[in-house]
C-alpha cells in the first residue's frame, strides 16, 4: 500500500541534489536490494545457471530468497508509481549495478526443473502429474 506513495518523496529529494549526489539520494529500497543480492550470491555461488538449487522451506536460505523476491516485487510496484525522470535514474542505477542480470541468474538457479502444480495432498503422484509446463495458464490482464 505504501509503495505508490514513496516515489513522491524521492522526486522531492532528487530535485534538491546535483548529479554527483543523485546516487546517494536513491531510495533505501536499492540498498536493501544490494544487500540481499550479496547474500543470495553467497548462497547460490556454487550452483551454475541451468542447475537448480533446492531450498528447504522455512530454512534461513528460504527466508533470504523470499525476502529477495519480495524486494523485487516492491521495486516493480515502486517503478509503476514513479515519474519518468525517477524511473530513468533508478533504471540507470540498476543497469550500472547489473541488478537485472543478477535477478535473472538467481531466478534460473531457483526455478525447479519440473514445477509441479500443487494440489490435494491425498493424491498419489503418477505419470499424469500436472506441471506449469503441461497445463494451459489463463492470465487475465486488467
Amino acid at each position: 500500500r505504501l509503495m505508490p506513495e514513496l516515489p513522491k518523496f524521492d522526486d522531492d529529494d532528487l530535485k534538491s541534489y546535483g548529479d554527483e549526489e543523485e546516487e546517494s539520494a536513491l531510495s533505501a529500497l536499492m540498498s536493501v536490494l544490494a544487500t540481499q543480492e550479496f547474500l543470495l550470491e553467497n548462497i547460490l555461488e556454487c550452483i551454475p545457471v541451468g542447475e537448480f538449487a533446492v531450498i528447504q522451506p522455512l530454512s534461513d536460505e528460504f527466508c533470504l530468497v523470499l525476502g529477495y523476491l519480495l524486494t523485487w516485487k516492491l521495486t516493480l510496484a515502486f517503478f509503476k508509481a514513479a515519474s519518468s525522470q525517477l524511473r530513468v535514474l533508478y533504471s540507470q542505477y540498476l543497469r550500472r549495478t547489473k541488478s537485472l542480470n543478477k535477478l535473472l541468474y538467481h531466478l534460473f538457479r531457483l526455478m525447479p526443473e519440473n514445477p509441479v502444480i500443487s494440489g490435494p495432498t491425498s493424491e498419489v503422484p503418477n505419470k499424469d502429474t500436472k506441471t506449469f509446463f503441461t497445463e494451459e495458464i489463463h492470465l487475465d490482464v486488467k
